[in-house]
């Protein structure tokens, strides 16, 4: 049985008066997927930046590693360990793909402030374009970009928002071979937030599903079958 690396329970989340999650149990566990699936607006990007630290929690328990985590900030939970790759990928593109990776070190310390061979055996094409400036690439390869930034960071728990979107097919498949390998090197756990449900189905050990911030569907691959997930998502 893998070992839990996230456990969050009974979490909510407020936008102003507005209430965005209500009580939302997660768990992440060493070497799986966790998928997080729903129709637009049902609170799943809330969820990670919740998971994140980017947005203050209103309530819920939040374990990581063993250790209670209060409301802290993001670079706070870096350092822990969370890496969070945004929908949108938020690049910087005015610096070159170099500096764009080296802004990972920032969570790390000092002598790990280098950047590590296998990021150009999952991403070759970033070493061709160390010296590329990040908004110069294709949307695909910002992409790239941006989960190698995530890896940089030695995380144990790595969080993706939407990472298929607006990619074209090859990079898809190519982001979702990397994924896979970095589950199955069982070292990290992985969070995905994922509309594109035959790339999301394929990947996941484990599903939620939200219903306007709220729970609908929560379980394993072996416990939901694939067409009650299709049914739930499409709700």
């Amino acid at each position: 049985m893998a070992a839990d690396l996230l456990n969050i329970s009974d979490l909510t989340l407020h936008y102003g008066g507005s209430q965005i999650l209500n009580g939302v149990d997660i768990t992440a566990r060493q070497g799986q997927v966790t998928c997080v699936m729903g129709t637009n607006g049902v609170g799943k990007t809330s969820l990670l930046k919740a998971i994140s630290g980017t947005h203050p929690r209103s309530g819920g328990d939040y374990v990581l590693t063993g250790e209670e985590i209060g409301n802290t900030t993001s670079f706070e939970l870096a350092r822990k360990g969370v890496a969070y790759v945004p929908q949108g990928r938020e690049i910087f593109p005015f610096l070159t793909v170099r500096e764009n990776l080296e802004t990972g070190f920032a969570c790390l310390p000092r002598s790990d402030h280098t950047i590590p061979d296998y990021i150009f055996d999952l991403f070759p094409i970033l070493k061709e374009f160390l010296s590329r400036r990040g908004g110069d690439l294709s949307g695909g390869q910002q992409q790239q970009l941006a989960i190698a930034r995530a890896l940089i960071t030695k995380p144990k728990l790595l969080l993706l928002d939407e990472p298929t979107e607006g990619i074209q097919p090859n990079i898809i498949k190519q982001i979702g071979e990397v994924i896979r390998l970095l589950r199955d090197q069982g070292e990290m756990a992985i969070i995905l937030v994922e509309q594109f449900f035959e790339f999301a189905y394929s990947l996941g050990d484990e599903f939620l599903v939200l219903e306007r911030g709220t729970p609908l569907l929560r379980g394993s691959k072996c416990q939901i079958g694939k067409e009650q997930l299709r049914s739930a998502v499409s709700v």
